[in-house]
């Protein structure tokens, strides 16, 4: 028995997320099965990230067992002849027994994608949000300064969420202007239900200059999601970096 683990980058537009549910396919689904039917076995993969319906990653991490001889780093080759063309591994190796991505202390890093401009750009439709409305980027910067270090997130999580506790850390968050498109960066060691999402609504807020830098700690502090923007559109949204720091 090996376990492996798996880089895997996709194209969620056509996805309900990472995770398996009831109706609707999804990555782990799609992983599941053609993995299956490459090894022979019963494989149910363990993601590191359970990114949301219509979100993108470069570099999610997933791992399973197999009794498999075929050598770990061979799988990728293989499994990506089997998979749909909007999902691909991009790197597949044998990691320890214990090994397990969300037990890990790791650094995720998401990437919201703004596409600014008089009318929209259709090649830029699936992977990011249009917006018309001029931001002002030097306001959401001295917005997100608060947002740094620890704090409790829970303003900025959609009611249900599952967590057992609503404290993260915010490592950093930068602003890239590319032309017309903006790359909010956001990287921390864990992020809540649709957080990210909730957090760039909110500074897009602070960027309309609908409130003043200060606002945020006081939207941090209130522990209310009604307090913080709206939630932003997933097909603006992809994990581009993951980080394991042991």
């Amino acid at each position: 028995m090996m376990r492996v683990k798996l880089k895997v980058s996709y194209d969620g537009t056509a996805y309900h997320g990472w995770q398996i549910q009831k109706s609707g396919n999804t990555i782990e689904a799609e992983l599941n099965r053609h993995l299956s039917a490459l090894l022979q076995e019963n494989i149910q993969v363990i993601g590191a990230s359970r990114t949301d319906a219509g979100v993108h990653a470069l570099c999610n991490i997933a791992v399973f067992d197999t009794d498999t001889q075929m050598p770990a780093r061979k799988i990728s080759y293989a499994l990506n002849q089997r998979l749909p063309e909007d999902i691909r591994i991009q790197d597949s190796c044998q990691v320890k027994d214990d090994f397990h991505p969300r037990k890990c202390k790791s650094i995720k890093t998401y990437e919201y994608r703004i596409w600014r401009g008089e009318f929209p750009m259709p090649t830029e439709r699936l992977y990011s949000h249009f917006m018309y409305t001029p931001l002002n980027i030097e306001w959401m910067r001295e917005a997100a300064a608060y947002l740094e270090g620890k704090h409790n997130f829970e303003s900025f999580c959609s009611i249900g969420s599952q967590a057992e506790s609503m404290v993260r850390t915010i490592y950093g968050i930068e602003f890239l202007e590319e032309g017309n498109m903006l790359k909010i960066r956001i990287s921390g060691n864990g992020f809540l239900y649709n957080m990210v999402r909730i957090i760039v609504g909110t500074l897009v807020e602070f960027g309309k200059g609908k409130y003043q830098a200060e606002k945020m700690q006081e939207i941090l502090e209130a522990r209310d999601r009604q307090m913080a923007g709206p939630t932003m559109p997933a097909k603006g949204l992809m994990l581009v970096r993951y980080d394991f720091l042991e």
